[in-house]
């Protein structure tokens, strides 16, 4: 899993290397799913890639996230260690790391990996159909 690239004074503060949609309209939420339209979602056309979902009604961060092989993943997006930490996708597209100078590192399907978080990262299923993703938090 290759670190993401980050200086040490965002590590301290715990800013996030992944930002909000560029386009924050490329996502709605209701009836406990988010649905994702990928035309309007840049962030995720490559693996590797990331969206950090927060407000408009959600009621957990999200972080979705298209992996190595192109599946999407989707976790709550706060670290089990330092739990008001987000986390990031790793460049690679093989994992997840803690925004925080401590790293911990999960797999896409939220198992930690390493570092000091002992917990794993909740996942939620993501379903993709006609360039849209589901993800289903209820």
């Amino acid at each position: 899993m290759k670190d993401v690239n980050r200086k040490f004074w965002q590590r301290i503060l715990g800013i996030p290397a992944t930002g909000l949609p560029a386009d924050p309209d490329c996502w709605t939420y209701a009836g406990g799913k988010i649905n994702v339209d990928l035309s309007r979602a840049p962030e995720l056309a490559a693996p590797g890639g990331g969206l950090r979902l927060e407000g408009n009604g959600l009621p957990v961060r999200v972080l979705v996230v298209r992996g190595a092989d192109g599946t999407f993943h989707a976790v709550k997006n706060r670290c089990t260690h330092l739990g008001h930490r987000r986390l990031d996708p790793c460049p690679s597209g093989d994992g997840l790391q803690c925004c925080s100078v401590n790293k911990s590192a999960f797999d896409l399907s939220g198992k930690r990996v390493s570092g000091p978080a002992r917990k794993p990262v909740a996942a939620y299923p993501v379903t993709e159909k006609d360039g849209r993703l589901i993800v289903e938090i209820a």
